[in-house]
């Protein structure tokens, strides 16, 4: 069960950091796409900024996982430790432990604790780290999975605004851009809420709430400038 739940949460980790990097990549390439869409109709000028805002973006959303995921590792290898270093000093104390944990759960007194002993005979430290902490020490969560799967997810999300608006013909490549993404986010906002079992309408909303004040804001201050 400890090693289920812990290879579900990883994939889960992966999966959040996926749609998140596209819904970003979406979302930070469109705002600089159409903020210069706002001030020139050079198509050339589009290309160089959609390009930058994509491989800049791609990078800082993979780095900062790698950073986020590595801590979160970090904490697990440190609190595992600790939990090896008090079965090696106190064995009998830890078997209660375990016990009171599945007692807590709903199991009788004297079942928690055969299951703690039977459990603890043939991986004491993989059953603590499963019961009291989450943590399968066997499969810690990977840093690299998360930021190469942020990485690519936003380069994704990124290409989707770059290709309309230097593709689509310039008296109707801005509102065409629009029109896609915000159907994307709204794709993006309903397969997050479903990895998070929330409803989809708020989630949907806000993506496309936020993407359109985005592109709102910053077509207007390319227009302006």
């Amino acid at each position: 069960m400890g090693q289920g739940k812990s290879g579900m949460n990883q994939k889960l980790n992966v999966l959040r950091a996926g749609v998140l990097g596209a819904n970003d990549g979406i979302v930070s390439t469109a705002g600089i796409v159409i903020g210069v869409a706002g001030a020139t109709t050079n198509t050339m000028t589009l290309v160089i900024s959609g390009l930058a805002g994509l491989v800049s973006g791609a990078l800082s959303m993979g780095g900062g996982e790698y950073v986020s995921v590595s801590t979160q590792k970090d904490t697990e290898k440190a609190v595992v430790a600790a939990e090896e270093a008090e079965l090696k000093d106190d064995y009998e104390g830890e078997i209660n432990e375990l016990a009171k944990i599945y007692e807590k759960n709903g199991l009788s007194e004297e079942l928690s604790r055969k299951v703690a002993i039977e459990l603890m005979s043939k991986d004491a430290l993989g059953a603590h780290a499963a019961a009291e902490l989450g943590v399968n020490p066997a499969d810690l969560v990977n840093p690299w999975h998360a930021a190469f799967s942020s990485m690519i997810s936003f380069a994704i999300g990124a290409i989707l605004p770059f290709l309309f608006i230097v593709l689509m013909p310039i008296s109707v490549r801005v509102i065409f851009t629009v029109i896609a993404v915000l159907l994307a986010l709204a794709l993006t906002g309903f397969v997050s809420a479903k990895l998070g079992g929330a409803a989809s309408r708020p989630a949907i909303a806000r993506n496309v709430i936020v993407g359109a004040l985005t592109m709102t804001i910053t077509y207007t201050v390319g227009h302006l400038l």
